[in-house]
């Protein structure tokens, strides 16, 4: 079950660290506009479901803290070879092609013990920041 602050569920983006740093610096610029989660390991194994258009979550920081609010857009469930470019751009990462953002989005997964294949569900999640945290 994933954390929940105020009554809303949390978005942690990547791992703790530089990285989690990084990637909430890319929301809070507009930069970041998507991202992306394993429907087994993510969502499944956690009990979760998917996030809906219109849900709020909280994105939370290395301690866990609010950052700031973001308003989910659209979600949609696609098997991991059949995510668009278009996607891949709105993630903000700096990926310079597709081949590029699966090979990142490939080795982040398979560092944390996860095999992905070309048929792997993968949850697309577009938003939009709402405000930030006080």
């Amino acid at each position: 079950m994933w954390p929940r602050i105020g009554g809303l569920r949390t978005l942690d983006l990547g791992t703790p660290g530089e990285m989690r740093h990084r990637l909430n610096a890319l929301v809070l610029s507009g930069q970041k506009r998507a991202t992306a989660g394993l429907l087994e390991h993510d969502y499944r194994a956690e009990g979760e479901e998917p996030e809906f258009a219109g849900e709020r979550l909280v994105l939370i920081d290395n301690d866990d803290e609010r950052v700031a609010e973001v308003v989910v857009e659209a979600v949609e469930i696609v098997p991991f070879g059949s995510v668009t470019w278009k996607f891949a751009q709105a993630e903000g990462e700096g990926c310079t092609s597709l081949a590029h953002w699966r090979a990142v989005h490939t080795g982040f997964w398979e560092n944390a013990g996860h095999k992905v294949a070309d048929d792997t569900a993968v949850v697309c999640v577009r938003f939009r920041l709402a405000h930030p945290a006080e």
